[in-house]
């Protein structure tokens, strides 16, 4: 399956994530994962997460992602890098 992001696995459940800043916002797609999840940015950006049944927030600091809870990525500008630590 081809991701619309490139990740590098740091070990211990943590990932880099980086998603192009030329991505299609199509393959931004709602769905939900099957462990909780913790995300932070690795540099300013004004792209946002959203949750399900809640409004779109811009990625800052922590943020949690509760396993089998759809979500998805909006696209914002430039590339957006974040750490993932899969739980």
């Amino acid at each position: 399956m081809e991701y619309p992001f490139e990740e590098i696995n740091s070990g211990d459940n943590v990932f880099i994530r980086t998603f192009n800043s030329s991505v299609n916002e199509l393959e931004l797609y709602w769905h939900k994962d099957k462990e909780d999840r913790i995300i932070s940015p690795l540099i300013d950006t004004n792209w946002k997460l959203q949750m399900d049944n809640e409004i779109p927030k811009v990625i800052e600091g922590d943020m949690f992602i509760p396993k089998n809870t759809y979500h998805r990525v909006i696209k914002g500008d430039g590339d957006l890098k974040i750490k993932l630590i899969k739980k």
